[in-house]
């Protein structure tokens, strides 16, 4: 997908404030040959299809990388119609317009559209069946943009986390610093994501000379609970805070969330050579970045 073109010289990221536009925007110097335009909500409205096509027509833009989404999944049980409106309705906005001047998408999706209930990792022709409105709007999401896009390109991915923003690691960073003890669920399995290493996937897919629309997984490599997740970082982090392992039953969530979040990335490495990290050495990375471990040890 090398640009070849005035229209392929330019990328749009929406979303650009949030922990995977943030990532992207660090490494934008590493897109070699094309511009890089980043917006959010404040800038631009995805909900305003007039809106999405000005700004793709003016600026000449070749792909669009969606990052923006509602991600508040508790919050989402009591706000549907919003949530709804921007995993979906707008992600249709981007599609259609897209159809519409030629461009590509690449449209960031999540583990929530499966009902965490296999024993293998989820591959993508796997049946999906969200447990929580979250989970529905994001496979509405992904199954309007398909239906107007058919150069679009969807990553799920899970258990997102990053330098910035809100997420698990800085979650328990702060209570770590706060508390002698935290309760963390320990029946719940996945693999967590540096953001940072999904930007990378992404540059890769953009970079590699070809585009291969469908759906894709990605996350980092390996498997742990959250339990084992919160043990890592206080570990890492030399914090002298107990980790006490507990069932999901009892940490209460308005939104049900998979048991079993486990992605197989199988065909993203064998199409697009992507590179997935152990998910350990990624927070170790993380964690070197906000200045809080030294790599070397």
């Amino acid at each position: 997908m090398q640009p070849k073109n005035e229209k392929m010289e330019s990328i749009l990221v929406t979303g650009s404030k949030g922990q995977l536009g943030t990532a992207l925007y660090n490494i934008s110097g590493c897109f070699a040959g094309f511009k890089m335009y980043f917006a959010d909500v404040d800038t631009l409205d995805i909900l305003n299809k007039s809106s999405v096509e000005s700004v793709i027509e003016s600026r000449r833009i070749g792909v669009v990388i969606n990052c923006a989404a509602y991600t508040a999944v508790d919050k989402a049980e009591d706000d549907a119609d919003m949530c709804m409106r921007v995993n979906c309705e707008a992600v249709r906005n981007i599609g259609e317009v897209a159809a519409s001047t030629g461009a590509k998408v690449i449209h960031v999706s999540t583990d929530y559209v499966f009902d965490g209930e296999n024993t293998r990792p989820y591959r993508e022709d796997d049946a999906e069946n969200p447990l929580s409105v979250y989970g529905k709007s994001k496979l509405a999401g992904e199954q309007a943009l398909l239906s107007v896009c058919h150069d679009a390109v969807i990553i799920r991915t899970a258990w997102l986390y990053s330098e910035t923003g809100n997420n698990f690691v800085k979650t328990m960073l702060r209570l770590g610093a706060e508390r002698d003890a935290v309760n963390v669920v320990a029946d719940q399995q996945g693999a967590p994501t540096y953001a940072a290493d999904l930007a990378d996937a992404i540059k890769t897919i953009v970079m590699s000379g070809k585009f291969v629309p469908g759906i894709y997984h990605y996350s980092d490599e390996g498997l742990c609970t959250w339990y084992d997740f919160a043990v890592k970082i206080f570990e890492l982090t030399g914090m002298a805070c107990r980790v006490n392992p507990i069932p999901a039953t009892g940490y209460p969530v308005r939104a049900a969330r998979p048991t079993y979040s486990v992605l197989d990335k199988t065909k993203i490495r064998e199409t697009y050579g992507v590179i997935t990290p152990e998910w350990e050495d990624s927070l170790k990375n993380c964690l070197c970045n906000m200045n809080l471990i030294n790599i070397e040890s």
